[in-house]
C-alpha cells in the first residue's frame, strides 16, 4: 500500500489515503511507457512538408552536352539536385507519421505512469482546489505552500475556468481533466497536484474498471 498525504490551501497534512499498487496494474512497465510515448509524439506531428524533386521543377530534360570530348565534367540535364534552380535530391512528400496503440495497452502505459509517480512521491493531494475568480497570485500561493516548484500536472474532476485562468500565466504549470490524463503529459511533468474529488475518481474508476 502507498500512503497518500492530503493538504489543505494552507500546506498542512489533514488526512492521508491509501492506494493499493494492485489497482495501477502493481508494477511500472517501462517498454509500454516508452511506446505510448512514442506513439502520441509521432501523432503530433503534421508531416505536410514538402519539398520538389527533379520531376516537379521545370526545364529541358535534355543533357546540356555531350558525355565525352568537352573537357568538362560530365552533367545531365538543368533540373539535376546539382545544379541551382534543380529539384531536390530525395525530395520529402507528405506522409502519415502516425502510430496505433491497442486501448488497453494505452491503459495499462497511463496506469504505469501514474504509479511511477506515486512511488517516487511525486503525486500532491489537495482537499478542495477552487477561486471565487481568476487570481494567478492566489495559485502561485497554494502551490509555494504545497512545495510545488517545478513542472506540474494539476489534475481536476471537472472544467473550472477559474482554475484554467489562475494557472495559465505561471511557467510549467498545467491543467487536465482526470478523464484526460495520458502518458506524455504525466511523464513530462515533474511532479502531479490532484484534488482529492478528481483522485478518489481515479481510484474508483480503477476499482470499478472503467476507462
Amino acid at each position: 500500500m502507498i500512503n497518500v498525504d492530503v493538504y489543505n490551501k494552507e500546506g498542512h497534512e489533514v488526512e492521508k489515503l491509501k492506494v493499493d499498487e494492485a489497482l495501477f496494474g502493481g508494477k511500472v512497465r517501462y517498454p509500454l511507457l516508452k511506446q505510448a510515448i512514442v506513439m502520441q509524439h509521432a501523432n503530433r506531428r503534421v508531416g505536410t512538408a514538402v519539398t520538389k524533386g527533379r520531376s516537379m521543377v521545370s526545364g529541358s530534360g535534355r543533357k546540356l552536352f555531350r558525355q565525352k570530348g568537352t573537357g568538362f565534367a560530365r552533367v545531365g540535364n538543368r533540373r539535376t539536385g546539382k545544379r541551382v534552380g534543380g529539384g531536390v535530391t530525395f525530395a520529402k512528400m507528405p506522409r502519415d507519421f502516425s502510430k496505433r496503440m491497442p486501448k488497453k495497452q494505452r491503459r495499462i502505459a497511463t496506469d504505469s505512469a501514474l504509479l511511477a509517480k506515486l512511488i517516487s512521491g511525486n503525486v500532491v493531494v489537495i482537499d478542495e482546489l477552487s477561486f471565487n475568480k481568476p487570481s494567478t497570485r492566489d495559485f502561485a500561493s497554494v502551490l509555494g505552500n504545497l512545495n510545488v516548484n517545478r513542472s506540474c500536472l494539476v489534475t481536476i474532476s471537472g472544467y473550472d475556468e477559474n482554475i484554467y485562468k489562475s494557472a495559465r500565466n505561471i511557467p510549467g504549470i498545467d491543467i487536465l481533466p482526470v478523464t484526460e490524463l495520458n502518458v506524455s503529459d504525466i511523464c513530462t511533468r515533474n511532479k502531479m497536484l490532484f484534488t482529492k474529488e478528481a483522485f478518489l475518481n481515479l481510484l474508483e474508476k480503477r476499482k470499478t474498471g472503467i476507462n
